[in-house]
């Protein structure tokens, strides 16, 4: 009973962590404020790429936030910061406009909330889910 609800507790801490960066970019990204247009420019994606990014992160957030489909918004937010991370490796370099890498270090930290959920919600996944449930053999006589 303990270990069920210190689940429930870490997997909403991680979802409301996510979901909270996320949302906060999102301001950004739909007003067009200098950094995200700085950034999406750099990566050869202005306006499509920030707006477009800013739907997904949109989506992964509600999808996080709703406790049925937990772990499909962890595994989009995966692959959203996935991407991010990546862009700031190759592309933007870590401090993005002198901002002492705080854009790289919110994508790592959501990065390790989403990979934190996929791990404790992954059989609520489709196909995988499936995959990782136990099988109950029939008994035979």
């Amino acid at each position: 009973m303990r270990h069920q609800a210190l689940v429930r507790s870490v997997s909403w801490l991680l979802r409301l962590v996510a979901a909270v960066i996320l949302l906060q970019t999102l301001f950004f990204k739909f007003t067009g404020a200098e950094e995200s247009v700085y950034i999406f420019t750099r990566l050869g994606a202005e306006p499509w790429g920030r707006l477009g990014s800013g739907a997904a992160e949109l989506a992964a957030s509600v999808l996080l936030l709703v406790p049925s489909t937990v772990a499909l918004g962890a595994l989009l937010s995966l692959g959203i910061i996935s991407g991010a991370i990546f862009s700031h490796v190759t592309v933007l370099g870590i401090d993005v406009l002198g901002d002492g890498g705080l854009l790289f270090t919110l994508a790592v930290v959501v990065w390790l909330c989403a990979a934190g959920l996929l791990v404790l919600h992954s059989r609520e996944l489709p196909v995988v889910g499936d995959w990782r449930r136990p099988r109950h053999r029939a008994v035979t006589r």
